[in-house]
């Protein structure tokens, strides 16, 4: 039977005494009584590793990452204290993998459960690597429909130009973010400023959520999974523009240059 990685990191992990997975942040955890003693990462801000991160032993990063640093790294964020990553796809053994994470699980398991570890899990390597939407969401078939006819909308108007932010693709206004689009859960989102007035009447309708992070700051964001209006997102689009545009710019998007472009698009 074919298996992917993510079912290879899950029968390593779940191999341990009362070791479970719990959701966290959009990434799987495996903890015991509690406590993390690995996460799975796929493509983190469109790194492109996938990997784990372990609660390593004292000494284990410095080690691992001195001696063999194309399989181990520094991971962000955990890495200041002490945690390894382990890129799981580029060539080191699963029976390898499987003894970083044992080390990692008896860091913080209670010694009683390390004692009835056993013998490390004997591991037969993953056949496939991973679906492409669990590697990037946004190579769906949807997302990618919704980006084109977003890229149309935010490109057209001046002085704008597509990043990726986060790992996500994002549209600014010279210097300044106005769109961004993600995709989480299987649901392709489009978020733009609208401010504070604005939030709460949207968020009426349930397409709408006000995101975290960026939602304080008057960010609203449209769930356009199933279906998307094209006149209204492009209305939102232009308002989030506004607000982050400097003068010249709207100078240039309200000339009448432009203005008789547009009515002439629409003959």
């Amino acid at each position: 039977m074919a298996k992917d990685i993510s079912d290879a990191v899950r029968e390593v992990c779940l191999s341990f005494p009362e070791a479970e997975e719990k959701p966290s942040r959009g990434s799987p955890d495996f903890r015991v009584g509690g406590r993390t003693f690995a996460t799975f990462i796929v493509n983190h801000h469109g790194d492109g590793n996938i990997a784990l991160w372990l609660n390593a032993p004292p000494g284990a990063q410095e080690h691992y990452t001195g001696n063999e640093p194309e399989h181990y790294f520094v991971p962000p964020y955990v890495g200041p204290r002490g945690w390894l990553g382990v890129h799981l796809d580029k060539g080191l053994r699963w029976t390898t993998i499987a003894e970083r994470a044992r080390e990692a699980y008896s860091k913080v398991a209670a010694k009683t459960l390390v004692a009835q570890i056993g013998s490390t899990i004997e591991i037969e390597p993953p056949t496939e690597t991973l679906p492409p939407e669990e590697f990037d969401p946004m190579a769906s078939v949807r997302a990618q429909t919704v980006l084109a006819e977003l890229r149309e909308i935010c490109l057209g108007l001046p002085e704008t130009s597509e990043v990726t932010r986060f790992g996500r693709p994002a549209w600014k206004a010279g210097k300044k973010t106005f769109v961004t689009a993600h995709r989480y859960k299987s649901r392709m989102g489009i978020q733009f400023w609208v401010g504070a007035d604005r939030q709460a009447t949207l968020t009426f309708d349930d397409h709408y959520i006000i995101p975290a992070y960026t939602g304080h700051n008057g960010w609203i964001e449209l769930d356009v999974e199933d279906d998307a209006n094209w006149e209204e997102i492009e209305e939102l689009a232009m308002f989030s523009y506004r607000h982050f545009a400097l003068k010249r710019m709207l100078k240039e998007l309200d000339g009448p240059d432009r203005q008789s472009a547009l009515r002439s698009g629409f003959k």
